[in-house]
């Protein structure tokens, strides 16, 4: 990815990030923006997220962002300046808790081999 991709993606992920933990403080206090992918033209983004909770937070999160989506893209365009504001689609980052399941299994594995 070019420098300039790379600052937009930065420069994205962290307004939307600020728009959530001031504008929508009690909504998004368990929410952390993780990455965002601006494509090359600006036209679009996919912003990943990922959620300290159960199950039930996760539901709530994502009608949280598809009720939204549209305020916060509004707010981006008042403090962004791009030649296209990207649409935003939010998607649920899932990785860090594929690295807590195989973290789990690895501790498991050592446990076995220590009781051998």
């Amino acid at each position: 990815m070019s420098n300039r991709g790379t600052r937009v993606n930065e420069l994205v992920k962290r307004e939307i990030s600020d728009i959530l933990h001031t504008r929508y403080q009690g909504d998004a206090v368990n929410i952390t923006i993780t990455e965002v992918a601006v494509s090359s033209d600006l036209r679009s983004a996919r912003v990943y997220y990922s959620i300290l909770g159960d199950e039930g937070t996760s539901y709530l999160a994502e009608k949280f962002f598809a009720a939204r989506h549209r305020e916060i893209r509004q707010e981006m365009s008042k403090r962004i300046v791009l030649k296209y504001l990207p649409r935003l689609r939010f998607i649920e980052d899932d990785s860090i808790a594929r690295g807590t399941e195989v973290l789990k299994i690895i501790d498991e594995i050592d446990a076995e081999e220590d009781q051998d």
